[in-house]
């Protein structure tokens, strides 16, 4: 006898005479009546002899006669919506809201009077939600209890320093994303090797770029003849929450959207998870996989560099890196730290930390010293373009996705929104469902809305681009030619940058961590004008050719490295080249710098280029000047530099 999986007692056998009547008459009525869970396996065990089963039968039809059972099915008929008034949550589940389920604004939609209340979205859709660790006040805390060290080593001895650069037949490359875990499939794929994290933009986990993209058969790896003498590393902090600030987009006000209207609506298909997704990041902060990015960082460029430390021994001298004090600044910094020092690390280099706030100059954060640079008409020209953009590539996908959603009107911007939280809570959880919900080709989509974003926020479309990154160009030069900044007319520091202690001269190492839109405005501080070769970037299809990819230039974790070389060809000129994320840079763009296969360019040419760029900077009226430029394509800069001053 099969089963029954709930509700009422069947009909008693002792009514029927024929017995093989009884039992097909029974399992029938078992099939149609449901049956309490509590006498399930006690009737299959009665039922198994006649004996018993004759005995129970009578026993049930004494006690649970029809006129009972018609009695309990009203009752529990009845019962059902008087509970439902007094205790909404029972019986029927969530009850409808008070409030009227059409309404007029943008943000909501109208649920059908034939659907059902059962597959509502959960009160708590889109909630924010949050862990704390470490708890506040630990009952075991007691530190004396297990000091880090208590002595016997054992034996060990230190060995030679790696140097990949300058030893090894080949260069290690950064190919993927270690503990992410990305969509299996994607709708329409048709690319083999669609690799999804590379189409985050500046989202994106960074990774080497391919040398054909940058137009140089080459790597980075030192070239025949020559050795690597010395090395100054930009790097952008690791994968972090979002932050508050979002002109465009902006997955915290998604959630606040969703959740304000969760009585309202419910999403069926891929949208399904919505009904009980909650909001889990947190802002601004680096995420567990974004400390392991700089912690890897700070190995791999020990691994690559570590002999250059040979000179800091020689000199009885301890490196000094450079940091923000903006929380994720610091940390990236101290994870690259551990990374190429090991633990502990304190007392093998020394942290330089400049405050990140108004009114402090500051070569890593320059926009606080640069007003212009934080008026939203000048500095985020780019919010236009995208949502031009984002309205041609996403429109498919709206389509698409608010038949599955019920109540709720989502729109571009939704859209768009729902691929920012794909990348940030894959880089903050290790998955995210949001993943799955477009094609490769709106992938492709949300890259070049970024590639859009930063180009003309940050970058050679930017009329404060230029000057923002002119103060870390000082710098460089400072270091280059061992001599002090002769003005401080920018973003530099003079306390800091004119000490030996905090910004030394003559090291062989140099490491400093900024943030990706200082990283876009020093690359074109720099004068790299290859990047910008295509001219200004389109809202209406992406170029089939464009050499400015946000993935490429400015991902976490980005990292620049100006290599010093000393060559058997140029025996009297020391040479430099620029690598951005394992691809080498051609350094053309840069006046008497000539074309070589390699990106070398002769350390003095590339000197004299830069104090060119410093000398044709004007703070003053790129960052106090009063000067405007009208939205869209009515002005364009492929410098990165504001409309000339009026004569």
């Amino acid at each position: 006898m099969e089963q029954n999986r709930s509700g009422y007692l069947p009909l008693a056998k002792s009514e029927y005479q024929d017995e093989g009547e009884v039992d097909r008459e029974f399992e029938e009525i078992l099939a149609l009546l449901p049956e309490p869970a509590v006498f399930q396996q006690q009737q299959r065990e009665r039922h198994s002899s006649s004996a018993s089963g004759k005995r129970a039968s009578k026993f049930l039809c004494k006690k649970y006669s029809l006129k009972w059972l018609v009695l309990a099915y009203l009752a529990g008929f009845l019962s059902c919506p008087i509970l439902q008034f007094f205790f909404p949550s029972l019986c029927l589940g969530r009850p409808a809201t008070s409030e009227p389920t059409s309404r007029s604004s943008s943000n909501t939609g109208t649920i059908d009077d034939d659907d059902d209340l059962n597959v509502l979205a959960s009160s708590y859709a889109g909630e924010r939600t949050s862990n704390v660790y470490p708890p506040p006040s630990p009952t075991n805390n007691f530190p004396s209890y297990f000091p880090t060290d208590v002595g016997y080593p054992g034996n060990f001895a230190t060995g030679v320093e790696a140097g990949i650069v300058a030893t090894a037949p080949s260069y290690p490359v950064q190919s993927g994303a270690p503990n992410l875990v990305g969509p299996s499939t994607l709708p329409k794929g048709k690319k083999k090797k669609f690799d999804i994290f590379r189409h985050w933009g500046n989202l994106s986990p960074w990774y080497s770029v391919p040398p054909e993209d940058f137009g140089l058969d080459t790597t980075p790896d030192a070239p025949k003849g020559c050795r690597i003498t010395g090395l100054h590393l930009l790097h952008r902090h690791g994968a972090r929450y979002p932050t508050e600030r979002s002109t465009y987009g902006g997955p915290e006000r998604f959630a606040e959207k969703i959740h304000a209207l969760a009585a309202n609506w419910t999403a069926s298909g891929d949208l399904e998870f919505l009904n009980e997704w909650t909001y889990k990041l947190g802002r601004g902060l680096l995420t567990p996989f974004g400390r392991q990015q700089l912690f890897d960082l700070g190995a791999a460029t020990r691994i690559k560099y570590g002999f250059l430390l040979q000179n800091f021994t020689e000199q009885a001298a301890l490196p000094v890196f450079r940091t923000t004090s903006q929380d994720r600044m610091l940390y990236s910094a101290l994870n690259f730290a551990i990374g190429f020092f090991g633990y502990p690390h304190q007392d093998q280099y020394l942290q330089s930390i400049t405050i990140e706030a108004p009114s402090f100059n500051n070569t890593l954060a320059p926009y606080f010293t640069c007003p212009n640079a934080l008026n939203a008409s000048k500095a985020e020209r780019g919010v236009l373009y995208v949502e031009e953009w984002t309205a041609t590539y996403l429109r498919k996908a709206l389509k698409r996705h608010q038949a599955q959603l019920k109540g709720l009107e989502l729109t571009i911007e939704d859209m768009y929104t729902m691929q920012q939280l794909c990348a940030y809570e894959t880089v903050a959880l290790g998955y995210s469902a949001f993943c799955d919900l477009f094609t490769e080709q709106e992938w492709e989509g949300f890259n070049y809305a970024l590639d859009l974003h930063f180009w003309y926020n940050s970058a050679f479309g930017s009329p404060v681009a230029r000057i923002q990154g002119i103060g870390y160009i000082q710098e460089l030069v400072s270091r280059l030619t061992q001599t002090r900044i002769p003005v401080h007319n920018t973003s530099t520091n003079a306390t800091l940058d004119d000490n030996d202690e905090t910004f030394p001269l003559g090291r062989s190492i140099y490491i400093d961590a900024t943030h990706e839109v200082v990283f876009l405005n020093i690359i074109t501080a720099l004068g790299l004008n290859n990047f910008a070769e295509s001219g200004p970037l389109p809202s209406d299809h992406i170029p089939k050719k464009r050499p400015f990819r946000s993935s490429h230039l400015s991902p976490f974790a980005t990292n620049m490295q100006f290599q010093l070389l000393a060559c058997d060809s140029t025996p009297d000129s020391e040479q430099i080249r620029i690598v951005i994320n394992d691809g080498v840079s051609p350094l053309t763009s840069l006046e008497g710098c000539p074309h070589n296969p390699d990106g070398l360019c002769p350390l003095k040419e590339f000197v004299k280029a830069q104090q060119k760029h410093i000398e044709t900077a004007d703070w003053t009226w790129a960052c106090y000047g009063d000067w405007d430029v009208p939205p869209g394509t009515a002005w364009n800069t492929t410098t990165g530099d504001p409309p000339a001053r009026k004569a």
